[in-house]
């Protein structure tokens, strides 16, 4: 394979910082195979074992010593102090009522919006009849309780908050609890616009709690200590968050159901040469301003956008607020321009790539679409940018990344319900099926299953 295929170009000062991959066959001397494209996807380097030993660790403390380890936690990663978890109710108003009016407009026609989707999500009952009173149902139910977290650390993120809640509220959940990290700036509490968000939605259980150690508080329960209020062992977890959060999930998954383990944020657009450079460019930063970890790749066959995107990048960076972040971004491993023959090819690595976000801006952007299947969310066209999924739009921004797309939906209101099967059977149905019983059970070795049929007096 040709070098071209993975060597970073080497660009100037003024040059937008990120790395082109040529995965033309011309390039590489062949058309890739999946297993080839994949190992040359762009992914960020995570170094997840340094993280799981402090997490195990965290975790550990917390099932040990309850709050005691909370509050020395908060001290000790937050700069607070704490008597108890439990935001006051009086909390939750005062931020609503001191919210922007426009946040608060902002906000209002999210929750709207994707309840309005949630709703129209909803799984529905089942069932099968075999005759003669041979019924089989499938029954979808609520969980009982979910713990929802909302990170903190570069940015705020109250559209988390609707996120999560808002799929949960449609399924029926009757318990919720929200944790997202103190802030010693306003008293210990969490941020004051996410505890807005959640008066909004109506969520009274806010704790302060960050990291790994608020998963651990959801997945095993915190005792009443004092002053210190009691936390509710839950059934899931859902959230975003670092790369300990992430871990701590997976460490508490089968204890609890998880929505994922989310990687850093990544974009994914797929163009050819009648998107516009400057559209292009923009999403890329828009992804690339979250963390510097955070991925975003062109996929094209147009050399010529491939060019003016790079002008446009360098133009809008100089400008952006947080360039020092989006250059980290733009210029990792994780991030490229990917070069490729067509738009069938640049189909092809989009779905071996099952990127969080994939935009589509090609000339038959719907029908270009409708071929992608392996995606956590799919933007059709240039007026449907991820930013706008990420607020307003009424899908879902919690999303599988890392390739896990490949696999794993977005967060939705199944992930806060479970299926329930019910076999409902009389006499004369089990008579009919009472020798396949017998039968299956015998070539098994199971003989007593069998004979569990037998002896109530069917199929003889």
């Amino acid at each position: 394979m040709s070098e071209n295929a993975t060597t970073p170009v080497t660009l100037s000062d003024s040059d937008a910082p990120v790395r082109t991959m040529d995965l033309r066959a011309s390039a590489t001397g062949h058309v890739l195979t999946h297993a080839e494209l994949k190992a040359l996807m762009p992914r960020p380097e995570q170094d997840s074992g340094t993280a799981a030993s402090a997490v195990e660790e965290t975790i550990a403390r917390v099932r040990a010593d309850g709050f005691s380890a909370l509050a020395e936690l908060a001290s000790r990663f937050d700069g607070v102090e704490q008597s108890t978890t439990l935001v006051p109710a009086a909390e939750l108003e005062r931020a609503a009522a001191g919210l922007d009016p426009a946040v608060r407009a902002a906000l209002d026609e999210s929750i709207a919006r994707a309840r309005d989707f949630a709703a129209a999500q909803r799984p529905h009952d089942a069932s099968s009849t075999f005759g003669n009173g041979a019924v089989v149902t499938q029954r979808w139910v609520p969980v009982r309780r979910v713990g929802l977290y909302v990170p903190g650390g570069l940015a705020v993120y109250p559209s988390s908050v609707v996120m999560n809640a808002v799929p949960a509220l449609a399924a029926g959940v009757g318990s919720l609890a929200l944790a997202s990290p103190p802030q010693r700036e306003f008293g210990g509490l969490p941020h004051p616009t996410i505890l807005a968000a959640a008066h909004l939605l109506g969520i009274e259980e806010v704790h302060a709690v960050g990291g790994a150690q608020a998963v651990a508080a959801f997945a095993y329960g915190i005792e009443a200590s004092g002053d210190a209020a009691a936390i509710e062992p839950v059934d899931v977890v859902t959230g975003p968050g670092n790369i300990f959060v992430a871990t701590a999930k997976r460490l508490v998954k089968g204890v609890v159901g998880i929505d994922a383990e989310a990687g850093p944020t990544e974009i994914a657009i797929l163009a050819d040469d009648s998107a516009d450079p400057a559209f292009v460019a923009a999403d890329m930063i828009s992804q690339a301003e979250h963390d510097p970890n955070a991925a975003a790749v062109l996929i094209t066959d147009s050399e010529r956008l491939a060019s003016g995107v790079r002008a446009a990048l360098a133009e809008q960076i100089a400008t952006t607020k947080h360039h020092e972040r989006v250059v980290a971004a733009l210029g990792g491993r994780q991030s490229a321009i990917v070069l490729v023959d067509d738009v069938d090819a640049g189909l092809r690595v989009c779905n071996v790539y099952a990127a969080e976000h994939l935009e589509i801006h090609t000339r038959d952007a719907k029908e270009t679409a409708a071929r992608v299947t392996a995606a956590g969310a799919v933007f059709v066209g240039p007026y449907s940018p991820v930013s706008l999924g990420d607020y307003s739009a009424g899908s879902n921004h919690v999303l599988p990344t890392s390739g896990t797309a490949a696999y794993a939906s977005g967060l939705n209101v199944a992930t806060f319900m479970k299926a329930i099967q019910v076999i409902d059977y009389s006499e004369e149905a089990l008579a009919d099926v009472a020798g396949h019983v017998v039968a299956l059970a015998r070539a098994e070795d199971l003989p007593a299953h069998g004979d569990a049929v037998l002896v109530r007096g069917v199929g003889q």
